[in-house]
């Protein structure tokens, strides 16, 4: 399912092969929590960015409008009219983000629903079941994403129980698949590495998970408190005993250079809801630098977000007509923002599995510290 064509360094240049299309990997998902990317941006866009993995999330879907209608409706591709690969979060991060709603329990979480405050329970059977329902390509097993920094042995006994919940989900994904009344009977799990700051409990953690041959492998609750630093040395730590043959996924990181720092580290997928939230906002990201089109240098500025880019925005509108929609809080000036930064993320991802390719990775890397942090 994963074949690695080039390395450069610890940099990675693979495919990764699924029942919805393969993968181009160094890859960046795009962020479609409730089955849409905030902004006005459907499936037919995402296509016209050139995204590769549409992301969305098994609480949100379960809460608004329920797995079960969803798999009414063929599951979660025919819902959203997307035919390539979807990873659904497993719902362990909103838990998290709930904290004054939730009771951790060795069974799972009991917590209210931020919607209506309904009571929820969501353990490891019950997420693989919603996943199950939205048929995604790609699950995620249930994990507790801790705060950083935590007590060293809150985070172990936490990260030991993650351990149980990812055996508890493998072992329901695949009595799932094995129905015949499953849409996809070929959903892939990946597991999540926990540990907080804590390398040794962190290295301890991805050996155990490791033995359960999963499909893939991702280093979670990361970007919830720590500082890059302390990420890039979470990375460094784990990443010499994740799996060679296994995509490996920094979950919801994060800036350009946060995203090829942990290529440089070997990593292989991404996800963050920053180049949409940020677009929403007028904040741009370009291969020159980021600019806030809110500025008043704009006001009449005849030129496109980025003269080089060939995003949809680019191509037809300039500056100033995008920064007057969003100063008249008109809908297009966010919807055409979040597709110039969808674009720019999927463009970042393409320049840099060239790079790796052409093994002139650690020169891009350069190119990409001292760029895409000068605002222009």
């Amino acid at each position: 399912m994963f074949k690695i064509l080039k390395k450069d360094g610890h940099a990675r240049r693979g495919e990764f092969t699924t029942v919805h299309g393969t993968v181009q990997t160094p890859v960046f998902m795009n962020v479609g929590t409730s089955a849409t990317v905030k902004g006005g941006i459907s499936a037919l866009d995402l296509k016209d960015v050139n995204c590769q993995v549409e992301l969305s999330n098994t609480y949100h879907l379960h809460v608004r409008p329920g797995d079960k209608v969803i798999r009414e409706l063929g599951g979660l591709h025919k819902f959203m009219n997307w035919d390539k690969p979807i990873l659904t979060d497993s719902g362990g991060f909103q838990v998290f983000s709930l904290s004054s709603l939730r009771k951790i329990k060795e069974e799972g979480v009991y917590f209210s629903s931020h919607v209506d405050g309904a009571k929820i329970f969501m353990g490891p059977e019950e997420s693989m079941q919603i996943q199950s329902n939205l048929a995604s390509t790609i699950s995620m097993a249930f994990d507790e994403c801790i705060e950083n920094p935590s007590p060293y042995e809150y985070v172990k006994a936490s990260t030991e129980r993650t351990t149980r919940w990812l055996e508890r989900c493998k072992t329901h994904l695949d009595m799932l698949n094995a129905k015949e009344d499953t849409i996809n009977r070929k959903q892939m799990l990946f597991g999540i590495n926990q540990g907080g700051v804590y390398p040794d409990l962190r290295i301890n953690h991805m050996k155990d998970i490791a033995k359960l041959d999963l499909d893939g492998y991702a280093i979670g609750g990361l970007a919830v408190g720590e500082t890059a630093e302390e990420m890039y040395e979470i990375i460094d730590a784990v990443e010499p005993f994740m799996p060679e043959n296994k995509p490996r996924y920094l979950m919801g990181v994060g800036t350009p250079v946060n995203i090829v720092e942990a290529v440089a580290r070997g990593v292989d997928f991404f996800d963050c809801v920053m180049p949409s939230r940020n677009a929403r906002h007028g904040s741009i990201f370009t291969k020159k630098g980021y600019l806030h089109i809110m500025n008043n240098k704009y006001m009449a500025d005849p030129l496109p977000i980025d003269p080089d880019c060939g995003c949809p925005a680019c191509r037809n509108f300039s500056r100033g007509y995008i920064r007057h929609l969003l100063k008249a809080g008109e809908m297009l000036g966010m919807r055409l923002c979040v597709l110039h930064n969808l674009y720019f993320y999927n463009s970042l991802m393409e320049d840099i599995r060239t790079a790796i390719e052409e093994g002139r990775f650690e020169e891009y890397r350069r190119f990409a510290n001292e760029t895409f942090l000068k605002k222009i």
